[in-house]
Parts: C-alpha cells; sequence; structure tokens
C-alpha cells in the first residue's frame, strides 16, 4: 500500500474537509463535509464501523455542524464509500440510481462471508485477505439509500449550492461527482485514483475519460479523489491519460486475437507500474474486451481475482 503524505481530516476550504485514508490501496476510501450555517453534508462512509466511527469523531472535534450531519451522499455503491451509512444517523442518504441498485448485490454480510472462506482457497484466498483482511465486516447493517436521482440534482448546505453530477457507469454503475462550487471543491469518487491503479469493474471507458474531461474543466482549486491524496488537474489527466493508454493498448491486442489476460500479461506499463496495485490491468483488459465485444455481462469476480492474484506474484492456477 502506498503511504499517503497525508492523512485524517484536511481542511482544503473554508466550510469544506477531506478525509484521507493512510493508504490508497483496497478498502482505503477518502470521505468528505461540507458544512454551512446550520447543515451539514456528508461525502461517502468508510469500509467498516470502525474506521467510519473514528473518521465522524474527528468530524464532530473540528465541526460542530458535524454532529448532525442533515444529507449523506454515497458517490458509488463499493462498500469502501457506503459500509458506514449505519453510522450517519438521521442522515438522508443520496446515490444514482443505478448505485442504490449495484449496492444491494454486495452487503456487507457477504463481504464477511467471503473473507470467512477465503483461508481455504489457497493462493487466491490469501491475495484476497492480504487486500480486505483488516477490515471488519462483521455485525454491519445494510443502510442503502433513502432518496435516489439521475443525471443531475442540485442541493443547498446552508448558502452553498452542491451539485450532484451522474457520470457513470465508469468505475462502476453509477458514479457520481460531488461538486461545492463556493468551495472551489470535488470530491470525485473513485473517478480518481491518485498514485494508485483505477479499476473498471463497469465501463465503458470512454464514460471515465469524459468524467475525467469534465473534473479538468471546473473552476475549482481542490480536487479530493476516492483514494489517494488531495490532487490538481495534472493528476486528473494523469488518470484519463492511464486509461487512454490501456484502451490503445488492449484494443491492439484484442485485434490480433490475444486472450484477455494474455493482453494484460503482455502490457508493459512502463511509468504506471509505480502506482499500487498495478495488477488491476487484467480487470481493466477483460473489461475492455468485454466492451470490444459488446457483452453486457460481468465475468465472474473470483476468475478476475485470481488473475490479479496471478500478475500479483501468488501462485495461482488460472486458465
Amino acid at each position: 500500500m502506498h503511504r499517503n503524505p497525508q492523512s485524517g481530516l484536511i481542511p482544503p476550504a473554508n466550510g469544506a474537509w477531506a478525509w484521507l485514508a493512510p493508504g490508497n490501496s483496497w478498502g482505503w476510501s477518502n470521505a468528505g463535509l461540507i458544512s454551512d450555517g446550520e447543515e451539514s453534508l456528508l461525502v461517502d462512509t468508510l469500509y467498516d464501523l470502525e474506521l467510519t466511527d473514528e473518521m465522524l469523531a474527528k468530524m464532530r472535534d473540528a465541526e460542530p455542524l458535524a454532529n448532525n450531519i442533515d444529507t449523506l451522499v454515497n458517490t458509488h455503491a463499493n462498500g469502501d464509500h457506503c459500509h458506514g451509512n449505519e453510522l450517519v444517523c438521521g442522515a438522508e442518504i443520496i446515490a444514482s440510481s443505478a448505485s442504490a441498485a449495484e449496492m444491494a448485490e454486495l452487503p456487507p454480510e457477504a463481504m464477511a462471508a467471503i473473507v470467512a472462506m477465503a483461508p481455504d482457497m489457497g493462493e487466491m484466498g490469501r491475495y484476497f485477505l492480504d487486500c480486505f483482511g483488516q477490515f471488519k465486516f462483521e455485525g454491519i447493517t445494510f443502510t442503502p439509500p433513502t432518496k435516489t436521482f439521475e443525471g443531475e440534482l442540485h442541493l443547498q448546505v446552508g448558502d452553498k449550492p452542491v451539485e450532484l453530477i451522474e457520470v457513470g457507469p465508469a468505475h462502476t454503475r453509477g458514479d457520481i461527482l460531488v461538486h461545492s462550487p463556493k468551495d472551489r471543491v470535488v470530491y470525485t469518487g473513485d473517478i480518481l485514483f491518485i498514485e494508485g491503479t483505477p479499476i473498471i469493474w463497469e465501463g465503458p471507458v470512454n464514460n471515465w475519460t469524459e468524467a475525467c474531461r469534465r473534473i479538468e474543466a471546473m473552476d475549482v482549486d481542490h480536487i479530493v479523489p476516492g483514494h489517494g491524496p488531495i490532487t490538481d488537474k495534472h493528476g486528473v489527466a494523469a488518470v484519463r491519460q492511464y486509461l487512454e493508454f490501456v484502451h490503445e493498448q488492449a484494443r491492439q491486442r484484442y485485434d490480433a486475437g490475444m486472450s484477455a489476460f494474455d493482453a494484460a500479461k503482455d502490457i508493459e506499463l512502463a511509468e504506471y507500474s509505480a502506482w499500487s496495485d498495478p495488477e488491476r490491468i487484467a480487470v481493466n483488459v477483460d473489461s475492455l474486451y468485454r466492451e470490444f465485444r459488446g457483452e453486457q455481462a460481468a465475468s465472474d469476480v473470483f476468475e478476475l481475482f485470481a488473475r490479479m492474484a496471478a500478475l500479483a506474484g501468488y501462485d495461482v492456477a488460472t486458465p
């Protein structure tokens, strides 16, 4: 795991905060808080209750309005951005309609069951535990959104307008950006992995690169990614360029008749190999191959984890 140069509660702008995880690898996600007047809005919760409780305690110490959060926005369906929802008592929970549907497919108890099975799954299970074994999925109550939207939703936090902008499907089916123009801040969820390898669970990749371009065009000073340190537009461009590079490399190998996994092994990542979790290239190429074939159904997630484990150096047999 790459360590973030800063972690904990960071005030990037007056009345807008970022919660930065200590690292940027699997499950170590960021969040945010926007407050004004007598209102507050939380952007995302964390992967388990202990992590979320620590974050909320720090926010309450720094910002009294965090003691009664009015609105919680989940940027997408992955559990490291919504498993702590139950701790934000009384808040309206907002997500895109696509995210709300996707959240129900892998609730916390499912992750707890997979972690419990992992010791019997050989080297692939060891890889899975190395990714997720430090999180505590037992005892989490699945707490879905109470309000959904499609496209854009405009909110008000005190005197601050806050824009929710749906840019998925991309990383997942319903990714959204949370833009606070008055604070000149945008919270991107997992549209941005900074110094870490993005993972294309859904696609199409063009939606993701267009989301990056949309961020690049925003009049903002602070860009809070889903994983990694606070960044600027150079960081956004780097993510976009990675996605464009992988798309080009995968297309060449698809046209040459290579399998998705052979293509993933063959692509030379060059400077991107220094980003955390470079083995995610296996998922990214698989998703791009599905896109090239016009297929909607996702590949088996255990097979994808086996491929990533093999690329990460674990002794896993793959087809």
